[in-house]
């Protein structure tokens, strides 16, 4: 018998002995980051985290939100640093530059069958290059035109059909007291993407033929008109100093009669302002419909120590459960296909706009340098807006700049 439990210690401690040399689990650290999409992006996120870190208790997730307006300088600067995050959601339009540099990790050797089906497959597309899937779809929007109904109202005139009669509701609208007929985004992101709208539809396009098309005829009648609505004090004054979050937020306040947006104002102003009447529109036509289709995708990065931790959290993130509230929260546009099956999409008449853009939206280009182009647009514009150049000689010299980079592409 005593030798029996000898033998139970002995093997007992053996045991300990094996535990002791393999040692602790090994824990991982993780490093999310996201632009903020609202108040909401950061506490969604660390949710999320909270419970994979319940199911993986080795893993430790840093969630990091910051402002789209700097978050591209922000990992840029963290890169350059030798400190990247190991996954983050950003801007598509970035990834052609990440991608050039080889800071983040090509994912067609992770995506499984099942995992790529669930998305939609379009969306794909923009951040695939040069064959390589650099990168998932985490986000995507439409935009559209959104009128103050109440205003349109008093100031007896229908919402708009075609840049003409634009004009015409902005000039009534204006004539009352203490408002304005139209927002015009002046500063900050998205600046330049407030031209393209009015530009698509007057049938003009961005680039051409390898170059760039912003000093064609429709580019300059598209910036004259924009400079009109200023000088005839159609739009708030000043719109240079307007960005964004600017505009909605005079138009939550009942000071606006018209502005172009995405689907994410639709929540900010039921809880904001839910008494304002407005609808939901497809922007003004002249020669064909327009509209911007945007997507954010999820990277990986090449210098990540721990690829396979976080592409496993990436596809944690992509559950129904998750996705479902993200884009209820953000309200953005699904970008799984089970998630803009349900009817909270398609038969919603607000959501149905927007979503109903994606069929003729054109998306800018995932080039090279495009955020340099993009900025060289918004301070042609800002330049044109406040009078310190015409708007054949503005669109002229950026055209002349973009080019220029084009060249040493």
């Amino acid at each position: 018998m005593a030798s029996k439990f000898a033998r139970l210690l002995t093997g007992a401690a053996c045991g300990l002995i094996a535990l002791a040399c393999i040692g602790p689990v090994q824990a991982v650290d993780l490093r999310f980051t996201a632009g903020e999409y609202s108040k909401h992006t950061l506490p969604f996120f660390q949710k999320v985290a909270k419970d994979y870190e319940a199911l993986h208790p080795d893993v430790h997730i840093q969630v990091e939100v910051a402002p789209w307006d700097g978050y591209l300088q922000k990992l840029t600067t963290d890169v350059n640093a030798g400190n990247p995050p190991d996954l983050s959601i950003v801007a598509t339009i970035w990834v052609p530059d990440f991608a050039s540099q080889g800071v983040i990790e090509p994912l067609d050797g992770l995506m499984t069958p099942e995992f790529k089906s669930a998305f939609i497959p379009s969306f794909f597309a923009p951040s695939t290059i040069d064959g390589k899937l650099m990168g998932v779809p985490a986000a995507a929007s439409a935009r559209a035109m959104m009128v103050n109904l109440d205003l349109f109202k008093q100031a007896g005139v229908e919402p708009p059909k075609t840049w003409e009669d634009f004009y015409t509701a902005a000039k009534k609208i204006s004539a009352l007291p203490g408002v304005y007929g139209f927002g015009l985004q002046g500063k900050e992101v998205e600046t330049d993407a407030y031209f393209y709208y009015a530009l698509w539809s007057n049938g003009g396009d961005i680039l051409k033929d390898g170059k760039s098309a912003l000093d064609s005829p429709e580019s300059i009648k598209t910036a004259a008109f924009y400079k009109k609505l200023i000088d005839e004090k159609l739009t708030e004054p000043s719109p240079t100093a307007y960005s964004r979050e600017d505009i909605f937020q005079m138009f939550k306040q009942g000071k606006l009669g018209m502005i172009f947006t995405f689907p994410m104002l639709i929540p900010q102003i039921k809880a904001e302002a839910p008494n304002l009447h407005y609808a939901v529109l497809p922007f003004p036509t002249d020669l064909k419909p327009s509209t911007l289709g945007v997507t954010d995708v999820m990277m990986l990065y090449s210098a990540s120590k721990a690829k396979k931790e976080a592409w496993d959290f990436a596809q944690f993130m992509f559950q129904d459960k998750y996705r479902s509230q993200f884009d209820h929260d953000e309200g953005l546009l699904p970008v799984t296909k089970n998630i803009v099956a349900q009817d909270y999409y398609t038969k919603n008449p607000d959501l149905s706009t927007f979503a109903s853009g994606l069929s003729y939206a054109k998306f800018t280009p995932t080039i090279k340098n495009w955020a340099e182009m993009a900025d060289i647009t918004t301070r042609a514009l800002q330049g044109i807006y406040l009078g310190q150049a015409t708007p054949e000689a503005g669109m002229k010299d950026a055209a002349n700049q973009i080019n220029g980079i084009l060249a040493d592409q």
